[in-house]
């Protein structure tokens, strides 16, 4: 997942391919849950891994809920049994309303019940997401509910530590016209006290977001618990309710975020060779009421089939039709239209969103916001939002109020038929719901070569080229390549081969070619800090000194250079590269946007290089060193094929003087300088 202040989405060209989606996260924390109310132990399988369920992980384990990691994958919970382990906690649930409301009521009620106290919180969003429709509603029951800082909103302190008698007889009165998930959270903690009588909820108003509580209804089956519904106003809890596990139960795909890829599909051509969009793990005979995602996007134009499981989706009709929907069916994945309607033929409107404006964000102001910065002509209101599609594209930051829906609907702005690329603030934000949105994303899109932007950072021997190129590529959410590892692993593979690298062996038409081939046959890739080779962690090999000779020899043989210019050019790949070396900005990414020519004097990189040295315990001498920089650089300099040399239009940057911190922020400040965010 990206941990990066923001990431720049060069323009987008075309799309295709099968992706996997994460576990739901309505169905992950209210599964989890459920498994740790229940009698006996859970085994749930496709977990979402998120920050929600992280945090409703966290409470449970903190509540006395042990949850163990299995062989095969799955999770297993071992339920409490409907009982009290902790009778006090003080939970932080950060922003996840998933874990915050069906906890508030399922611990307001064990704490009346058996005697307990718990202290609810969480960020300062949390904090200003109401909740009191749902604190009436239990007030109602007799529970002691106490908001710690203004009313009717968190923190909250539920119980006071001595047993209350509930209030069980009279129907409860909860509003609908707020959010489902004040339902659901006493429909998944009703149970726990309807022991000896059927306990009533009395729906006041239009329930909005019903295949929300479709969802429950289903998993409270699933555990054993069989509400009774009349319409959408009235739910009765049997009385005998007690919650018994499944054993194993899989959770499915999310279907909200399938929206996003159903929407590349609809938008971007298909890339050649392929047939579209393939979504994976949630399809037509879905339990989320999100699927119905489905029917708006092919009002809209898009070609989508699918079965069970899957679903296959194109472009259909284009440019794509404008809406008028209510969209009280589909409350999350509507957001997705909003972005959809900027490449309709018309205006489009989405109605019935009023839950909108208490979700993470205030969602219908800011998609009101973030659609303007790109052109578009926008009216809201209470409970709609109305979009006209720009009639010139422009492009801007876009700001993602710490909401992963946000993030990843404007991501698809890169497809703008201006060319233009989408900056995404706080991409992290993500992790909500899909840690990897980006890099799936980016795994079925595609663009031109020269559209995707490359960073060159090359010099000379010791200069802290790697380390400046990393940090910058981790800042920047971009891939790496480390042009003198692949030279390293040249000479690795051909020690291993039992080829020898000595200048005298080089010179032999026959030993280079042998080389050459060599190279062109190895399997690299970079991940994290670690350097592999044909599948093997050779990290420590190729930081070896011997390594680092070897590569300086073997990059002066053609065939060894001819072999790798295809490898260096793969790994220019979405979002961006940073590549450091030598002949980067000379040879291998002449047009690269941006080049750094690194350097330092001989002497301070000796320092810095004894320093390291002998950090790992390996003796070294500083005036041996500086000998063989010296040596290094006159023959990197002086080689006949790829002389090293900056770039004409390379910036220099001495860093004799400066540390890493400086030295990353001054190639941050000159991209900055290069993006035409340059003003943001």
């Amino acid at each position: 997942m990206f941990s990066i202040d923001h990431l720049d989405i060069p323009p987008l060209a075309s799309a295709g391919g099968t992706v996997r989606l994460p576990g739901s996260k309505s169905i992950s924390n209210r599964v989890l849950l459920l498994a740790a109310l229940s009698m006996g132990q859970t085994d749930i399988v496709d977990l979402l891994d998120s920050d929600d369920t992280q945090v409703m992980l966290a409470a449970l384990t903190q509540l006395g809920c042990r949850i163990e990691p299995q062989p095969d994958g799955a999770l297993r919970v071992h339920g409490l049994g409907g009982q009290l382990a902790a009778r006090e906690a003080q939970l932080f649930l950060g922003n996840a309303g998933t874990a915050m409301r069906p906890l508030t009521a399922a611990l307001a009620l064990l704490a009346s019940q058996h005697g307990g106290a718990f202290e609810l919180s969480g960020i300062a969003r949390m904090h200003e997401r109401p909740i009191g429709d749902l604190v009436d509603a239990l007030r109602q029951l007799g529970c002691p509910v106490e908001c710690l800082g203004s009313e009717g909103y968190p923190p909250l302190k539920l119980g006071n530590g001595v047993p209350q008698t509930l209030s069980l007889d009279q129907p409860i009165r909860v509003r609908g016209d707020v959010s489902s998930q004040f339902l659901t959270a006493l429909l998944l903690a009703l149970p726990l006290v309807a022991q000896h009588r059927s306990i009533v909820i009395n729906v006041v108003g239009e329930l909005i977001s019903r295949p929300y509580i479709e969802i429950t209804l289903n998993l409270l089956e699933k555990f054993g618990v069989h509400i009774q519904r009349d319409g959408w106003q009235r739910f009765t809890i049997p009385a005998g309710s007690r919650y018994a596990s499944p054993g194993r139960i899989p959770v499915e795909g999310d279907a909200s975020s399938a929206s996003y890829f159903i929407a590349l599909g609809a938008i971007a051509p298909a890339a050649p060779g392929t047939d579209g969009i393939t979504i994976e793990g949630v399809g037509l005979a879905s339990i989320q009421g999100d699927i119905r995602f489905v029917e708006a996007a092919r009002l809209m134009g898009a070609d989508i089939t699918g079965d069970a499981n899957a679903l296959r989706v194109r472009r259909g009709a284009w440019p794509l039709k404008a809406i008028d929907l209510d969209c009280n069916h589909i409350p999350d994945a509507a957001m997705t239209l909003a972005v959809m309607a900027l490449y309709a033929d018309g205006t489009t409107t989405l109605r019935n969103i009023a839950s909108w404006r208490v979700k993470e964000t205030d969602r219908i102001a800011a998609m009101a916001t973030e659609c303007r910065k790109l052109g578009a002509t926008v009216e809201e209101g209470a409970d709609f939002i109305r979009i006209t599609p720009p009639t010139a594209w422009t492009t801007g930051s876009i700001h993602t109020y710490d909401d992963h829906r946000v993030a990843m609907c404007f991501s698809l702005a890169a497809f703008n038929p201006a060319g233009l690329p989408v900056r995404i603030e706080d991409p992290k934000c993500v992790g909500k719901t899909f840690p990897d949105y980006f890099e799936t994303l980016f795994s079925v899109c595609k663009t031109d070569a020269v559209r995707i932007p490359v960073i060159c950072v090359d010099g000379p021997t010791a200069s802290g080229k790697g380390t400046l190129s990393a940090e910058v590529a981790a800042k920047l959410g971009y891939h790496l390549l480390d042009s003198g590892a692949l030279y390293r692993l040249v000479g690795l593979a051909a020690e291993r081969a039992g080829l020898s690298t000595t200048e005298a062996a080089l010179r032999e038409p026959a030993q280079a070619q042998r080389l050459g081939a060599l190279a062109a046959g190895m399997q690299v890739r970079f991940t994290g800090q670690r350097t592999l080779l044909n599948g093997e962690d050779v990290t420590p090999a190729v930081r070896t000194e011997a390594a680092g000779m070897a590569a300086s020899r073997v990059s002066a043989v053609p065939e060894v250079r001819a072999a790798l210019l295809a490898l260096q050019h793969a790994f220019r790949q979405l979002p961006g590269l940073v590549a450091d070396g030598r002949d980067m900005g000379t040879v291998i990414f002449p047009d690269a946007r941006l080049k750094v020519y690194l350097t330092a004097t001989a002497a301070q990189r000796a320092e810095r290089r004894h320093k390291q040295l002998i950090s790992k315990g390996i003796a070294a001498n500083i005036e041996d060193l500086l000998v063989d920089l010296e040596a290094r650089d006159l023959r990197d300099s002086t080689r006949a094929h790829a002389p090293l040399k900056p770039a004409a239009d390379a910036l220099l940057l001495d860093n004799s003087q400066l540390n890493v911190e400086q030295s990353v922020q001054q190639v941050l400040n000159w991209w900055q300088g290069k993006t035409v965010f340059s003003g943001s």
